[in-house]
């Protein structure tokens, strides 16, 4: 992976941005002829993402599973394969992410889209119960690749939207490159995939709090050539769950949202997977993140609470001020 604070050097790209999957999806091509190809490639991967992945949705293949707990169950190739790819994450991260944190999560009130749980009147937040939504432990999901079988305990109820977001800005961005012929990438919200053939220095990429951050709000600006980039922070996602604030990424040891301890984590990775994957432990593990990351050999900016910067495996220093 390239990381570079260069900016690209006399690139004309073409963007096309909606809303989807609870975010804003946007994706990037050299050629504007492919521009609305590539609209309708994005358009079409992530309906079948979201067909096969989300809990919120009745139909989802995701539901069927939760409905099907407790016996083998024959899903589709995409939900076999975000399942898959949420496992060997958690494997890789101790556990730190993990997709069995589906009771938890809707136990802190985020059990339908997050714009409807904001719409929510006072009287109807949630109040967290005695004991916190319980995780089970990925180590209870059983994949069988011989017939494309899942089972999971009872009660099990799984989270795939970290995983599976960053997995369908990669699979997106591979496919728009194959199709359209030269180079793209796709952000998913803050996950970013590049496919194909870079612009000459990269394509840039801000770092913000918020995705849809304007110029004046980026933090840095760095330029990645392949591969993926992702940021995470807890306070882009939150909500109001009796009398405190929570957010969306939850510690599977305790099932409640994370103590924050860094405001915004980003990382590069060889697939967004990879990058989304660092972010999103850095929180669970706070301050021993530092040493954690070494380990992974993975470029990640971290920013503490209290504002300072840290850089882990060659991420661009600063600029001085």
């Amino acid at each position: 992976m390239t990381c570079t604070t260069e900016r690209p050097l006399g690139a004309v790209l073409t963007a096309r941005s909606f809303k989807a999957i609870g975010t804003t999806a946007t994706v990037v091509v050299q050629e504007p002829e492919a521009a609305d190809e590539a609209e309708d490639l994005l358009r079409i991967e992530l309906e079948a993402v979201d067909l096969a992945c989300s809990r919120f949705r009745p139909d989802s293949e995701l539901q069927m599973l939760h409905a099907r707990a407790g016996r083998p169950v024959a899903v589709g190739d995409l939900l076999f394969e975000a399942l898959l790819v949420a496992c060997d994450v958690a494997a890789r991260t101790g556990g730190a992410v993990d997709p069995t944190v589906g009771n938890a999560i809707t136990a802190l009130g985020y059990d339908v889209d997050l714009d409807e749980v904001h719409a929510r009147p006072r009287a109807d937040q949630v109040r967290l119960p005695p004991a916190l939504g319980e995780v089970a432990g990925f180590a209870h999901i059983q994949l069988n690749p011989d017939d494309r079988t899942v089972r999971i305990p009872r009660g099990v109820r799984l989270d795939l939207g970290s995983t599976a977001k960053a997995l369908a800005a990669d699979r997106a961005a591979t496919r728009v490159a194959g199709v359209v012929g030269s180079g793209a990438l796709v952000s998913l919200g803050g996950d970013v995939s590049v496919a194909g053939s870079s612009p000459s220095g990269g394509w840039a990429v801000g770092i913000a709090q918020e995705s849809a951050a304007s110029d004046d709000q980026l933090q840095q600006v760095v330029a990645i050539t392949h591969g993926g980039l992702a940021s995470s922070a807890p306070a882009a996602r939150t909500w109001r769950c009796g009398q405190r604030e929570v957010h969306h990424i939850v510690d599977p040891r305790t099932g409640d949202s994370v103590e924050p301890y860094w405001s915004l984590v980003s990382a590069t990775g060889a697939s967004c997977v990879d990058a989304n994957m660092v972010t999103t432990a850095s929180h669970v593990w706070g301050a021993d993140a530092l040493d954690r990351l070494r380990g992974f050999g993975q470029s990640v900016r971290l920013v503490r609470l209290d504002g300072a910067v840290f850089s882990v495996n060659g991420w661009p220093l600063e600029p001085a001020p």
